[in-house]
């Protein structure tokens, strides 16, 4: 059997420099993945989000972008705030990583790249379909510089097929993943997530894959070619209401026309006005309401479970009508010691200030030599008790070139 170190090959035996930020993690505690180089050659926001979590669990990212231009989230705008010249969002999903420009016009820049490759772990793209074969850096011919890499490739809808030209983008790939027939309530026409949800799953769904891959070339010294896409992230995150359509004769999934919160669930699951906000309310029977709540009107629906699907509209209404009688509070008083599952629903400023987040402690502040400070989210995975920190925000265009090229020789 291969000696089981063969994780780390190659860079983490190559005399190279230590990561940036070394003293990632409180008390001193290694991570999981120090001494492995992943290059990301990805934009925008499914690959660096891949290389965002590698990166937050110990590995060293070298963040490949084009000279002056860089990646081109840095001018993704969510609002009109940017700092040291770059958005939030830039900021967001690259702090800690460093950033080698590379113009890959330039038989020079790609021969550099190439050299750069041969000594890393993993290489993260998502490029449209038939690009990264142009540019001679496809699977075969990286694996051919390094045998024990892991590459990864994130594409809009796979490698073929009659969506494989078509733009990669988040708001269409859930168009065509059927996922905003989840959202909202029925009379709604199709909703979108207010998120880049495609994006996110696809990078995680990398991020696994390439953790899996380092553990199989750990034990054989091999590496392999990780490929997901944006759309089959999406039918997977639908797997659970997906393989009830498949199995239930085809029948499309039909959502609540009042206080909808998913398609396949009884009343009263949904979200209710109150005096002052609103209340959550998941799986709950439906007598237990009527008696705590004082719901009349429901008596007729008591004893019949079938009813509380087949008649959710009239009863969630009925509901509703009830909840914006009194404050959030004074129902959470009455509903949570009876153990109804339920819940204020907060914004981002209730959740700030609730000490159920704070003792999380998922925020930090990320600096830059150049007086960029940002506050920012942490990593949401912890490691023997600690969670992981990156004390430095995310680099300007090429800011590393010249310490890498020195490094590695390019």
């Amino acid at each position: 059997m291969p000696d089981q170190h063969t994780l780390g090959r190659g860079p983490a035996d190559s005399g190279r420099a230590e990561p940036i930020d070394d003293d990632s993690m409180a008390e001193g505690a290694e991570l999981p993945l120090h001494g492995l180089v992943v290059v990301d050659m990805s934009q925008f926001l499914s690959g660096p989000y891949c290389s965002l979590r590698l990166m937050d669990l110990g590995a060293r990212v070298i963040k490949i972008e084009r000279p002056g231009q860089g990646d081109l989230s840095r001018q993704l705008y969510l609002s009109d705030t940017e700092i040291g010249g770059d958005s939030t969002i830039f900021h967001a999903i690259n702090r800690g990583k460093e950033s080698l420009a590379i113009d890959l016009k330039k038989a020079e820049d790609v021969d550099a790249l190439r050299k750069l490759l041969a000594r890393a772990d993993v290489l993260i793209q998502n490029f449209r379909p038939g690009v990264i074969e142009r540019l001679g850096l496809d699977y075969e011919s990286v694996k051919a510089l390094n045998p024990g890499i892991v590459y990864a490739s994130i594409s809009g809808y796979g490698e073929e097929g009659p969506w494989v030209m078509r733009p990669g983008q988040d708001l269409l790939a859930q168009s065509r993943s059927g996922v905003m027939w989840l959202n909202g309530d029925e009379g709604q026409g199709p909703v979108p997530f207010g998120l880049a949800v495609a994006d996110m799953l696809a990078g995680a769904a990398a991020a696994q894959g390439i953790l899996a891959a380092l553990v199989r070339r750990g034990i054989s010294g091999k590496g392999s070619h990780v490929q997901t896409s944006l759309l089959e992230a999406l039918v997977d995150f639908q797997f659970e209401v997906l393989t009830t359509f498949l199995n239930d004769g085809g029948r499309l999934p039909r959502r609540s026309n009042v206080r909808s919160a998913h398609a396949y669930l009884a009343a009263p699951y949904g979200v209710y006005p109150t005096r002052d906000g609103f209340l959550a309310i998941a799986m709950t029977p439906i007598p237990k309401l009527i008696d705590l709540m004082e719901l009349d009107t429901l008596e007729p629906y008591r004893d019949k479970p079938q009813s509380w699907f087949s008649e959710r509209d009239a009863i969630k209404a009925v509901i509703a009508a009830k909840t914006v009688t009194r404050t959030t509070q004074e129902w959470l008083e009455i509903l949570e010691p009876a153990d109804i599952w339920c819940s204020k629903v907060l914004d981002w400023n209730d959740l700030l200030d609730h000490d159920g987040f704070k003792l999380l402690d998922m925020l930090q502040t990320v600096e830059r030599e150049d007086n960029v400070a940002i506050r920012t989210t942490r990593s949401p995975i912890r490691v023997n008790g600690q969670r992981p920190k990156a004390a430095r925000a995310a680099p300007r265009i090429g800011e590393h070139s010249a310490a890498i090229r020195e490094e590695f020789g390019l």
